[in-house]
Protein backbone atom coordinates (compact mmCIF):
# COMPACT_ATOMS: atom_id res chain seq x y z
CA UNK A 1 0.00 0.00 0.00
CA UNK A 2 1.35 3.30 -0.90
CA UNK A 3 1.27 6.11 1.77
CA UNK A 4 -1.73 7.58 -0.16
CA UNK A 5 -4.02 4.86 0.48
CA UNK A 6 -2.82 4.89 4.53
CA UNK A 7 -3.95 7.85 5.87
CA UNK A 8 -7.60 8.07 6.15
CA UNK A 9 -10.61 9.62 5.29
CA UNK A 10 -10.13 12.51 7.59
CA UNK A 11 -6.55 13.53 6.80
CA UNK A 12 -6.38 16.55 4.57
CA UNK A 13 -4.05 16.61 1.40
CA UNK A 14 -2.14 19.57 2.55
CA UNK A 15 -0.40 19.43 -0.95
CA UNK A 16 -3.75 19.55 -2.62
CA UNK A 17 -4.68 23.13 0.29
CA UNK A 18 -1.80 24.60 -0.95
CA UNK A 19 -1.97 23.83 -4.84
CA UNK A 20 -5.65 24.97 -4.52
CA UNK A 21 -4.38 28.50 -2.05
CA UNK A 22 -1.55 29.28 -4.94
CA UNK A 23 -4.27 28.97 -8.02
CA UNK A 24 -6.70 30.91 -6.29
CA UNK A 25 -3.65 33.46 -5.57
CA UNK A 26 -2.77 33.64 -9.43
CA UNK A 27 -6.47 34.09 -10.69
CA UNK A 28 -6.62 36.73 -8.37
CA UNK A 29 -3.37 38.46 -9.46
CA UNK A 30 -3.48 38.32 -12.98
CA UNK A 31 -4.47 40.95 -15.76
CA UNK A 32 -8.26 40.43 -17.08
CA UNK A 33 -8.21 38.85 -20.80
CA UNK A 34 -7.33 40.70 -23.60
CA UNK A 35 -7.80 38.56 -26.98
CA UNK A 36 -6.65 37.92 -30.25
CA UNK A 37 -6.18 41.94 -30.87
CA UNK A 38 -3.60 42.42 -28.11
CA UNK A 39 -1.58 39.10 -29.11
CA UNK A 40 -0.81 41.18 -32.88
CA UNK A 41 -0.08 44.59 -30.72
CA UNK A 42 2.18 42.56 -28.69
CA UNK A 43 3.71 40.56 -31.70
CA UNK A 44 3.70 44.18 -33.74
CA UNK A 45 5.75 46.03 -30.26
CA UNK A 46 8.17 43.09 -30.56
CA UNK A 47 8.82 43.52 -33.87
CA UNK A 48 9.37 47.21 -33.80
CA UNK A 49 12.01 46.18 -31.28
CA UNK A 50 13.73 43.24 -32.83
CA UNK A 51 14.45 45.43 -35.70
CA UNK A 52 15.46 48.22 -33.80
CA UNK A 53 17.88 46.31 -32.18
CA UNK A 54 19.21 44.83 -34.91
CA UNK A 55 20.05 47.71 -36.40
CA UNK A 56 21.59 49.12 -33.41
CA UNK A 57 23.42 45.95 -33.25
CA UNK A 58 24.66 45.77 -36.69
CA UNK A 59 26.30 49.23 -36.61
CA UNK A 60 28.82 47.96 -33.71
CA UNK A 61 30.18 45.72 -36.45
CA UNK A 62 29.02 42.26 -36.69
CA UNK A 63 32.92 41.39 -37.53
CA UNK A 64 33.32 36.89 -37.88
CA UNK A 65 32.44 34.07 -35.72
CA UNK A 66 36.46 33.87 -35.53
CA UNK A 67 36.60 37.14 -34.72
CA UNK A 68 32.95 38.59 -33.03
CA UNK A 69 32.45 42.04 -33.65
CA UNK A 70 30.93 43.75 -30.32
CA UNK A 71 27.36 43.81 -32.56
CA UNK A 72 27.44 40.01 -33.23
CA UNK A 73 25.81 38.04 -30.81
CA UNK A 74 23.15 41.15 -30.14
CA UNK A 75 22.40 41.07 -34.06
CA UNK A 76 22.25 37.08 -33.58
CA UNK A 77 19.40 37.64 -30.73
CA UNK A 78 17.40 40.05 -32.45
CA UNK A 79 17.02 38.00 -35.56
CA UNK A 80 15.79 35.64 -33.27
CA UNK A 81 13.32 38.11 -32.30
CA UNK A 82 11.86 39.10 -35.21
CA UNK A 83 11.64 35.98 -36.14
CA UNK A 84 10.08 34.86 -33.06
CA UNK A 85 7.10 38.22 -33.64
CA UNK A 86 6.82 37.51 -37.07
CA UNK A 87 5.44 33.70 -36.11
CA UNK A 88 3.70 35.42 -33.08
CA UNK A 89 1.39 37.66 -36.10
CA UNK A 90 0.87 34.35 -37.95
CA UNK A 91 -0.92 32.43 -35.06
CA UNK A 92 -1.37 35.41 -32.81
CA UNK A 93 -4.91 35.95 -34.18
CA UNK A 94 -6.32 32.48 -33.33
CA UNK A 95 -4.86 32.97 -29.76
CA UNK A 96 -6.97 34.39 -26.67
CA UNK A 97 -4.42 33.81 -23.60
CA UNK A 98 -3.43 37.29 -23.93
CA UNK A 99 -3.45 39.91 -20.96
CA UNK A 100 -4.73 43.25 -21.03
CA UNK A 101 -2.66 45.95 -21.18
CA UNK A 102 -2.53 47.69 -17.24
CA UNK A 103 0.31 50.14 -15.58
CA UNK A 104 2.16 46.73 -14.93
CA UNK A 105 2.63 46.86 -18.58
CA UNK A 106 4.56 50.02 -18.77
CA UNK A 107 6.98 48.79 -16.10
CA UNK A 108 8.19 45.94 -19.12
CA UNK A 109 7.88 49.57 -21.76
CA UNK A 110 10.08 51.53 -19.18
CA UNK A 111 12.79 47.68 -19.45
CA UNK A 112 12.60 48.50 -22.98
CA UNK A 113 14.04 51.86 -23.16
CA UNK A 114 16.37 51.39 -20.76
CA UNK A 115 18.26 48.77 -23.45
CA UNK A 116 17.80 51.47 -25.90
CA UNK A 117 19.65 54.09 -23.87
CA UNK A 118 22.10 51.61 -22.79
CA UNK A 119 22.64 50.79 -26.63
CA UNK A 120 23.05 54.52 -27.22
CA UNK A 121 25.31 55.09 -24.07
CA UNK A 122 27.49 51.98 -24.62
CA UNK A 123 29.28 53.66 -27.73
CA UNK A 124 30.53 56.89 -26.24
CA UNK A 125 30.80 55.82 -22.71
CA UNK A 126 31.54 52.53 -22.45
CA UNK A 127 30.33 49.42 -21.18
CA UNK A 128 30.65 50.07 -17.18
CA UNK A 129 28.69 52.61 -16.79
CA UNK A 130 25.40 52.09 -18.63
CA UNK A 131 25.64 48.44 -17.30
CA UNK A 132 25.98 49.18 -14.12
CA UNK A 133 23.00 52.07 -14.31
CA UNK A 134 20.83 49.23 -16.36
CA UNK A 135 21.11 47.00 -13.22
CA UNK A 136 20.32 49.76 -10.88
CA UNK A 137 17.43 50.66 -12.62
CA UNK A 138 15.87 47.11 -13.47
CA UNK A 139 17.00 46.18 -10.15
CA UNK A 140 15.75 48.80 -8.09
CA UNK A 141 13.33 51.05 -9.95
CA UNK A 142 11.58 48.19 -11.75
CA UNK A 143 12.45 44.92 -9.69
CA UNK A 144 11.61 47.11 -6.08
CA UNK A 145 15.07 45.47 -4.43
CA UNK A 146 16.26 46.83 -1.77
CA UNK A 147 19.45 49.26 -2.28
CA UNK A 148 21.71 46.93 -0.43
CA UNK A 149 21.29 44.20 -3.10
CA UNK A 150 20.92 46.31 -5.68
CA UNK A 151 24.05 47.77 -5.34
CA UNK A 152 25.64 44.03 -4.59
CA UNK A 153 24.25 42.77 -7.61
CA UNK A 154 24.62 45.08 -9.85
CA UNK A 155 28.26 45.38 -9.27
CA UNK A 156 28.75 41.64 -9.85
CA UNK A 157 26.57 41.58 -12.55
CA UNK A 158 28.58 44.24 -14.41
CA UNK A 159 32.25 43.12 -13.61
CA UNK A 160 30.99 39.37 -14.64
CA UNK A 161 29.79 40.52 -18.37
CA UNK A 162 32.90 42.62 -18.12
CA UNK A 163 35.44 39.57 -17.68
CA UNK A 164 33.05 37.52 -19.88
CA UNK A 165 32.97 39.54 -22.78
CA UNK A 166 36.62 41.25 -23.15
CA UNK A 167 38.07 38.26 -21.63
CA UNK A 168 36.33 35.19 -21.97
CA UNK A 169 34.96 35.80 -25.10
CA UNK A 170 37.28 38.85 -26.62
CA UNK A 171 35.09 40.83 -27.75
CA UNK A 172 36.33 44.46 -27.96
CA UNK A 173 33.17 46.30 -26.58
CA UNK A 174 34.13 50.00 -25.67
CA UNK A 175 35.27 50.20 -22.13
CA UNK A 176 36.61 52.64 -19.42
CA UNK A 177 38.67 50.35 -17.39
CA UNK A 178 41.30 47.86 -18.74
CA UNK A 179 43.15 45.44 -16.33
Amino acid sequence: MSERETRTADEPDILAELQAEVARDLAEERPPAGGPAYQVVSALVVLVLGLGAAYLSYGYGLGSLRRPGPGLWPFAVSLLIVVLAVMLLVVGRTLDDAEKFTRASLLVLAGGATFVVFALLLPTIGFEVPALLLGIVWLRFLGGETWRSTIVISIATTAAFYLLFLYGLKIPLPHLLAF
